[in-house]
């Protein structure tokens, strides 16, 4: 399998990525055919995949732009993924130049993506780290340079908590980071769950299992379970809510049925 230019010489190119996965079902070209092999296999059980993750994506940017209208201009984007057209820099800086986003994300090729889509951004960068190490995070270079945490910052959390296993707590995880961040910050969060899936439970299960052949484990939770992360924040309305149904700016009837599938919401801190 030939190399391309973008894609660092420390990955494993005959593995599946979830970050690559994602944006081939929100139509990038940063993927293998490996890549579009296990998320063709994801959809024989759940076809709608693709919509679900363009529902995600189209909520995270009703959320930023929400964020920027409340007076924030800083944005912690972990999870972030391989930039695609409309992500958070585009469009926090299109409603407030000199909006300053820090991506993290600990896949090599998400990095090596976003910064390359990110040079001669001085008020954007990439760290490569883990949801999991949080003081890593804060500590990391591009965060210290570019977020002032004494400030409101919205923390986003977009389809990656999903990834992260119990064992590994991620209650504590974002739990530490609602700790390091300024009154007024927001928290910004989606996740995968039964919940919601036009199909029944078993056959929805069938695509989780494609992730955990690929050992990227899917964890699929319950509202309640969801709602958990949000301890320590207020809702903001209309609370945790499928994600065509937070703020549309359309008719969210007019949505595919899958859309409707998991869970998003926005808390602010006191």
């Amino acid at each position: 399998m030939e190399r391309p230019a973008w894609a660092p010489r420390s990955i494993d190119i005959s593995v599946p990525s979830v970050s690559r996965i994602y944006d081939f079902y929100l139509g990038g070209s940063h993927n293998f055919e490996v890549d579009r092999e296990a998320a063709r296999k994801a959809m024989e059980f759940m076809p709608g995949l693709p919509k679900i993750m363009q529902a995600n994506r189209a909520f995270m940017r009703r959320a930023v732009r929400f964020a920027v209208d409340e007076g924030i201009d800083q944005f912690l984007d972990i999870g972030s993924g391989i930039p695609t057209f409309g992500n958070v820099h585009e469009v926090a800086q299109a409603a407030r130049p000199g909006a300053k986003v820090v991506y993290v994300d600990h896949d090599p090729v998400a990095v090596a993506h976003s910064q390359a889509v990110l040079a001669g951004n001085e008020d954007a960068g990439v760290l490569a780290a883990d949801l999991r190490k949080p003081q890593e995070i804060l500590a990391g270079a591009e965060v210290e340079r570019l977020i002032d945490l004494n400030r409101p910052v919205a923390l986003l959390l977009v389809a990656i908590l999903h990834f992260v296993e119990d064992a590994d707590d991620p209650y504590t995880a974002v739990a530490e980071l609602r700790e390091a961040l300024a009154p007024g910050s927001l928290l910004v969060l989606t996740h995968a769950s039964y919940e919601g899936i036009p199909l029944p439970p078993e056959r929805a299960e069938g695509a989780v299992d494609v992730y955990k052949d690929i050992r990227n484990p899917l964890i699929m939770r319950s509202r309640d379970e969801i709602a958990r992360f949000f301890e320590g924040y207020d809702m903001v309305e209309p609370g945790l809510v499928p994600p065509p149904l937070w703020r549309p700016q359309e008719a969210p009837e007019d949505e595919d049925p899958y859309a409707f599938s998991g869970f998003a919401g926005v808390g602010r801190t006191a």
